[in-house]
């Protein structure tokens, strides 16, 4: 996979030109979208890769970096680099943003009001990229944390994608590591908008809050492996002792 004038990786001024790092990367995102490399798997280590797709190992080892900064890997000491999992621990630190005003960060428990298959209206056909007649799963749950219930949550699913999810029993509290398990859909990344509102009568009754009380509204877009997007989850948040926190790196 070296170039014309026999370089691997290196810059170039080509307009378009893309590193063979990429190149490497998205051959090997590939191995996990399509299932070739399972959730928890040991992967191949470097020179393997390396000699199967005839690069050098700094090649390869700059698309697993990338790869690993990305939550898709994860290296172990002395045990060798695994595809990560959407286990409770990451999908706390990388997608669950909620905590308690002064206390630790926690993993919510969620209490499921209602899973049904329905028709796909135009919101959620265009937040999910869906054709005309398409059908969802709509999941409307409640999350606490420490016993207090402080998110409800509104979740929506292609139903083509995530056949006979309606039909789960239970309906697990960690989404994504489900996805990943029974419908191989990885989330890779999402993409979140906050707005502050005005909560609607029937969640500030779940959440046990007067109708108007404000709270945070995180709107969320979740894509999978190949940027697909696979899931939209509006929640609303209560905040009067509970904060969103982000941690930038």
């Amino acid at each position: 996979m070296a170039d014309r004038d026999g370089r691997e990786g290196g810059e170039t001024d080509v307009v378009g030109f893309r590193p063979l790092y990429r190149q490497v990367k998205d051959m090997l995102v590939r191995r996990i979208a399509d299932g070739r490399w399972q959730t928890g798997q040991l992967i191949p280590s470097e020179f393997q890769i390396a000699h199967e797709l005839a690069v050098s190992q700094g090649t390869v080892r700059k698309a697993l970096d990338e790869m690993t900064g990305e939550n898709l890997l994860v290296r172990r000491q002395g045990r060798g680099t695994f595809v990560a999992s959407h286990d409770d621990d990451r999908v706390l630190f990388q997608f669950f943003k909620l905590s308690r005003d002064g206390g630790e960060r926690e993993f919510p428990d969620s209490d499921v009001q209602s899973v049904a298959r329905i028709p796909a209206d135009a919101a959620v056909r265009a937040k999910l990229a869906l054709p005309a007649g398409a059908f969802v799963v709509a999941i409307r749950r409640v999350r606490s944390l420490g016993g207090e219930r402080v998110i409800s949550e509104m979740i929506v699913v292609p139903a083509g994608r995530f056949a006979g999810l309606e039909r789960e029993e239970p309906i697990p509290n960690n989404l994504y590591g489900l996805y990943a398990a029974r419908y191989g859909a990885t989330i890779a990344r999402a993409t979140e908008t906050l707005k502050a509102v005005a909560c609607p009568p029937d969640d500030a009754k779940l959440l046990g809050l007067d109708a108007g009380t404000p709270v945070l509204i995180i709107d969320r877009v979740a894509a999978d492996l190949e940027g697909t997007p696979v899931e939209w989850r509006v929640s609303l948040c209560r905040t009067d002792s509970f904060h969103y926190l982000s941690d930038l790196r």
